[in-house]
């Protein structure tokens, strides 16, 4: 007996990294699989192939498993629509989507052309959107379904050379938490998921020096896309219905919490504020709960367990 038993699973992103490993454990949990995947390049400007996709829905079936195929792109909405149908068609429904589907394309900001802003941004925000607009009247109407959508801390903390990434992440955030209050009275939930796991994507990420391939090869073995899966699937069972609208990450075998939001610090005027008054009174004295500018690594010190 499996925590997804009964269930049918649509996996985006499902050839490589996070999606295979959330493809490959949902099954294994008694889910049946539609496994999506572009099969294209880590940056999206290619092609693509029905091959990764295919091939992981073939290991599930050699495993004893129920899994289907699709190659189209997260990035049209009719194309996901249609997915939605697969599913239902096929495998004989749709209970809980998993969306790590992505691309990178970083560079500094003040360099970055408008085509990397938008081809992240089409991926990972428009993808979302699509995958969860898609398939929310059919949650609705069944009185149940579940999203597990990917977020990063690029967005929730800040990652200098992906403003678009980060962008399109924090968006994912807002749009997640939006689905699950909405969602809440019909029982449809959404999580999103801050994944460590050494992929393809991170795989793009120069080494510059020793030290630094020591420490990659380090998180290689220590941060993994299969344990990162792991809560994915999770929080597609029933067993977790009563969690929703909630951020995780996963690091290793730590899994983390995230708080959301909320004003730290206030201060009124009652003749109300100027830009003077401001500069010497408010801002000095909100200055000890400003946030800094560090990256993960401030957030995260140590190594993963």
């Amino acid at each position: 007996m499996g925590v997804l038993d009964g269930k049918v699973v649509l996996v985006t992103g499902g050839g490589n990294g996070i999606g295979r490993e959330c493809a490959l454990l949902a099954a294994r949990e008694g889910a049946r699989v539609l496994v999506n995947d572009l099969g294209g390049g880590v940056k999206g400007d290619d092609a693509g192939s029905a091959g990764p996709a295919e091939t992981v829905a073939q290991e599930i079936r050699a495993a004893g498993g129920t899994a289907i195929s699709n190659s189209d792109s997260v990035t049209e909405y009719d194309a996901v629509a249609a997915m939605v149908e697969q599913a239902k068609k096929d495998l004989g429904g749709l209970h809980a989507i998993i969306n790590p589907a992505g691309i990178l394309r970083d560079g500094m900001f003040h360099k970055m052309a408008p085509e990397d802003w938008k081809a992240v941004i089409d991926v990972h925000l428009h993808g979302a959107f699509n995958v969860t607009r898609a398939s929310i009247e059919h949650f609705r109407e069944q009185q149940g379904g579940a999203y597990v959508l990917f977020t990063s801390t690029s967005g929730l903390i800040g990652n200098i050379g992906q403003a678009n990434y980060a962008a399109a992440k924090l968006g994912v955030m807002g749009l997640s938490r939006i689905i699950a209050m909405e969602g809440q009275s019909k029982n449809v939930r959404s999580n999103i998921i801050a994944p460590f796991a050494w992929t393809r994507m991170i795989a793009t990420i120069p080494v510059k020096d020793e030290a630094s391939a020591q420490r990659v090869e380090h998180f290689k073995r220590t941060m993994r896309a299969d344990q990162v899966a792991q809560a994915a699937v999770a929080l597609c069972a029933d067993g977790a219905k009563d969690v929703t609208g909630q951020i995780f990450a996963v690091r290793g075998n730590e899994v983390f919490l995230f708080n959301q939001p909320r004003p730290t610090r206030g201060m009124a005027r009652l003749e109300g504020w100027s830009p003077a008054s401001l500069i010497e009174h408010a801002l000095p004295a909100m200055r000890a709960d400003f946030t800094d500018l560090g990256a993960t690594a401030n957030v995260f010190p140590w190594d993963p367990v």
